[in-house]
């Protein structure tokens, strides 16, 4: 049975759907004034390796991320450089999609944005108000009303009297407790904006994902996601918005993936040590990153550096060289159910990946020591491997060309085609007992960060 670290009841709890079957999931995704950093890509691979889990395990899954195309930032950015607000996240977005698709992370069933959710969010806000959980500010902003929700604080673990001992209202006195929070934000000049029963503005940031996930899950629903730092005060807020208008349970179970430290600090963009995605794929193949992300639990920190990329990239050669030459389109595999019921144990448990990828390579051992004595079991073993690999989303290319394109990105590499002109020279040396030629032949390969590898009178390469 799977189970999951609920950070709302601090402990693991099996996973009960809401409605037997399915199981409906919302993530806290992107606000798309810039390009996706390591951070946004951790979030991106957990939540599509969660998918793809329950997928697995047979659920119909609704999975909902959101983009946030509106606030301050947003504003500020496209202010800053000249360009309409709307142009500006549009380039983010489809830049976004091509960091997904680079990790390999399959699209979400539905992909709200706040812009297209305003009707949603201003019912939303009047539910409120009419409830008196929210009110109408000195300065024409509709705040919501801390104060007037029993259990503020219970997902973090704050409590509002130390929060209010810590903070200053403002000058304008405009909200009436210091911890209360905007909902709806009056129209500035040159901002873009909507109409509300409360004048022309948009929305607050917390106000869009209570919206844009109770109309596309309903009410209650079985899991909501997001980075660590998204838990307070933006999921605080959220339940508070979501079960005052709604008088129901919000979610069952939260999910907070770790943050990314650089070099053992944590990623900031005011430490100016942070990364994006589209930097890293220039030196690292997607899949290298995935698997990196994955080899830590989802829930610890996770320390983002050369080294461990190197490492990753050298543990997804090994798998890839143990399916090298296999026939891996047998559907139904005799072999491999042992390594496949140690991997579920590791899932189940909280999504345990470090313990899962453990169980590949134990399993791309096992291949190896079966080639090419007994081929037929080393299919069957490869078959598993892949199956197991998929749900992690790694493995997704034929191994024979993930093996000579290792170092794609790389632009002086040396062609295959003349690979292949010297592994076929070095044959005919080796035919011709000139052994000192085959020799020098495999060193100048090897300098070129080429591999051969002799294996059963065949010789095959691969990229370092």
């Amino acid at each position: 049975m799977l189970k999951l670290y609920n950070t709302l009841t601090r402990k693991k709890e099996a996973l009960e759907p809401v409605e037997p079957g399915k199981i409906r999931m919302y993530v806290c995704g992107m606000t798309v004034y810039d390009y996706c950093h390591i951070g946004h890509a951790r979030v991106m691979v957990v939540f599509d390796i969660v998918a793809r889990y329950l997928q697995f395990l047979g659920y119909e899954l609704t999975y909902v991320r959101n983009i946030t195309d509106i606030d301050d930032k947003i504003i500020n950015r496209a202010n800053s450089i000249g360009e309409t607000f709307d142009t500006l996240t549009e380039r983010y977005i489809h830049a976004m999609h091509e960091d997904e698709r680079a990790l390999n992370v399959l699209p979400p069933s539905i992909e709200p944005r706040a812009t297209q959710s305003i009707d949603a969010i201003v019912e939303m806000i009047e539910t409120l108000i009419i409830k008196d959980y929210a009110y109408i500010g000195s300065n024409g902003d509709v705040f919501y009303s801390v104060a007037k929700f029993d259990g503020y604080g219970k997902l973090s673990g704050k409590n509002p009297n130390d929060l209010r001992a810590g903070e200053r209202v403002e000058i304008d006195q405009a909200k009436r407790d210091p911890l209360d929070f905007v909902l709806w934000k009056m129209v500035k000049p040159e901002e873009p904006s909507w109409p509300s029963p409360w004048g022309a503005g948009r929305p607050g940031w917390h106000i869009e994902c209570s919206a844009m996930s109770t109309r596309c899950l309903g009410d209650h629903f079985d899991i909501h996601g997001g980075g660590m730092d998204l838990q307070f005060p933006h999921h605080e807020n959220e339940i508070a918005q979501s079960e005052g208008a709604t008088g129901k349970p919000f979610v069952n179970i939260w999910m907070h993936n770790g943050f990314v430290r650089i070099n053992e600090e944590k990623m900031s963009k005011s430490l100016d040590n942070f990364f994006t995605v589209r930097e890293v794929v220039e030196r690292y193949r997607g899949e290298v990153i995935r698997l990196f992300i994955v080899s830590s639990h989802y829930r610890s920190p996770l320390n983002f550096s050369d080294d461990q990329l190197d490492d990753a990239s050298a543990a997804l050669t090994r798998l890839y060289t143990a399916l090298r030459e296999l026939d891996l389109d047998q559907e139904n595999p005799g072999a491999g159910h042992d390594y496949q019921q140690r991997f579920t144990v590791a899932m189940d448990d909280d999504f345990n990946t470090p313990l899962a990828m453990s169980v590949l390579f134990d399993l791309a051992r096992e291949i190896n020591r079966n080639k090419p004595a007994d081929i037929k079991l080393a299919n069957e073993l490869g078959c598993q491997l892949k199956s197991m690999a998929n749900m992690l989303g790694i493995l997704q290319m034929d191994a024979d060309e993930f093996l000579k394109n290792s170092n794609a990105t790389v632009a002086d590499q040396i062609t295959d085609d003349e690979i292949d002109r010297r592994v076929s020279d070095r044959l005919t040396a080796k035919e011709n007992k000139d052994w000192a030629l085959a020799d020098q032949i495999r060193e100048q390969l090897s300098q070129d960060g080429i591999i051969l590898e002799d294996i059963s009178g065949k010789t095959t390469w691969r990229r370092q």
